[in-house]
């Protein structure tokens, strides 16, 4: 096995035995960046002579306690980085260098080896990563597809083993529908476990920061190092952070599961629901009880999501005028030079969810759109409220088709938007959810296998369960070890 390809604990073990050093770990992934990154271009800033500077700081202090010391780590370019360039990319930040690093990027510790900003959708406003001004990700599986979004170049990276691990955000599904894309592990935090300080905000009471890694336990490693306390994020929750990795090795006899009926509907992939049910038979195989659950507002989630995303996003992106952030297009007067800015420095997605979010916003429009959209939302976390009475977690497929072909939905929002279907409901509740590999399946318009994602949805700050859920299922298969070919 190659170092690149190794698990955070794998490679935390090798470099305390002093098997391998953090350089020649960093200087693999570096490699294969450089191999691959041309075909893939899963990252927008490489920083090879830091990353290699850090290891060698490392590997002298030989202190390998904190599990993430030493590993690189690629970060999506939506966390702010102290002296490395972070654009949400987007041209209107094209050369923004942050004075200060996010809480979560501060939170790996010291020590973390940050080999690069990875590429996603300008400003998180995508599911495929196509919209990013520094050109499009492609999946490792197939070059001709899509890795998902908002946090494609996270995962893609992470799954042709560019680097150790990844940080994503998901206010929709932006880490969960890229993983199930390209066949990694993918977490959501509960809204208030991780500090949202020093991540460019998208949708600020939907944003939530995660892990993408290539099995659970890591991801159970990675939750623990940046789950904490934040005075700069108010919305943080004060909860003891349990120690994951504990909690997943218990077995999972006896805990309730519950399958809702609303997430096996017409327009999935049969492939993908063939795939996901042998996965609902395998955790029964292991001792878990099968619950058939109903979650009647699910319906709802997509219009609800689309409404308040939008709002909160115009609402956000108010601030890149060309004055205070961002760019600036030179003007005669100050009106011009607001608009050219605008409408230079920001994408045609962005700016349609800039149009949308201000008009449901808007005088006469805002009872109709935006409030009655809070409180559909409402309903949709009663739904849930209820439905755990019942059972411990639930489990659905992450996305309802494998991945798509680059520039097939591009051109219709309706229909990228739907791609989200199965994950926006947990950011609309606040719960914490995760992808895993589950299988593969063929798509309907192509020969090559792809990889199918199982996602499991917990109780609020319940992270423990699902990891549990999902490390269990991984101990009895080996769907997370397959590894794409990026030819």
């Amino acid at each position: 096995m190659n170092l690149n390809e190794l698990t955070i604990k794998q490679a935390n073990e090798g470099l305390k035995k002093k098997e391998f050093s953090s350089v020649e770990l960093t200087q693999v992934c570096l490699d294969n960046i450089e191999k691959t990154d041309e075909k893939l271009k899963a990252f927008i800033t490489v920083t090879k002579d830091e990353a290699l500077a850090k290891a060698k700081k490392v590997d002298d202090a030989e202190n390998f306690e904190n599990p993430l010391s030493g590993i690189p780590v690629g970060i999506k370019d939506i966390f702010c980085t102290k002296d490395i360039k972070t654009t949400a990319a987007s041209k209107i930040l094209e050369n923004y260098t942050p004075p200060y690093s996010s809480t979560a990027v501060k939170n790996l510790g010291d020590d973390a080896v940050i080999v690069g900003k990875t590429n996603m959708d300008e400003f998180a406003c995508g599911s495929s990563t196509e919209t990013s001004y520094f050109g499009q990700t492609k999946n490792p599986w197939d070059l001709e597809r899509v890795p998902g979004g908002s946090s494609g170049g996270s995962t893609a990276s992470v799954s042709a083993d560019q680097c150790i691990y990844a940080l994503g955000t998901d206010t929709g599904g932006s880490i969960r529908q890229p993983a199930s894309l390209t066949g990694v592990v993918g977490l959501k935090p509960t809204y208030g476990r991780v500090s949202r300080y020093g991540v460019i905000a998208m949708a600020s009471s939907l944003d939530q920061v995660g892990p993408v890694t290539k099995t659970v336990e890591d991801a159970a490693i990675v939750l623990k190092q940046i789950a904490s306390l934040d005075k700069k994020d108010s919305t943080i929750v004060n909860k003891d952070v349990p120690d994951y990795v504990n909690e997943i090795n218990k077995d999972i006899k006896g805990l309730k599961i519950g399958i809702p009926k609303e997430y096996f509907i017409e327009g999935i992939d049969p492939e993908v629901e063939k795939v996901v049910k042998q996965a609902i038979d395998q955790l029964k195989d292991l001792g878990a009880e099968i619950v058939d659950v109903s979650l009647p507002h699910t319906k709802y989630g997509l219009p609800v999501y689309y409404i308040i995303m939008p709002s909160e996003l115009s609402s956000n992106l108010a601030r890149y005028d060309g004055i205070r952030y961002g760019s600036v297009e030179p003007a005669e007067n100050l009106l011009d030079q607001y608009l050219k800015t605008k409408a230079t420095g920001f994408g045609d997605e962005v700016r349609r969810r800039i149009m949308v979010g201000t008009y449901s916003l808007s005088a006469g429009y805002y009872d109709a759109y935006y409030l009655k959209a809070q409180k559909v939302r409402t309903l949709i976390k009663k739904d849930f409220e209820n439905v755990f009475k019942q059972v411990d977690c639930l489990v659905t497929p992450t996305t309802p088709t494998p991945a798509f072909k680059l520039g097939e939905k591009i051109e219709d929002p309706i229909t990228m938007y739907l791609n989200d279907v199965f994950t926006v409901t947990a950011n609309i509740a606040g719960l914490p959810g995760v992808s895993l590999p589950c299988g593969m399946a063929k798509p309907k318009d192509g020969e090559k296998e792809l990889p199918v994602g199982l996602q499991i949805i917990g109780k609020q700050f319940d992270e423990g369960t699902i990891l549990r859920v999902g490390h269990q299922y991984q101990q009895a298969t080996d769907w997370h070890t397959k590894k794409p070919n990026v030819d």
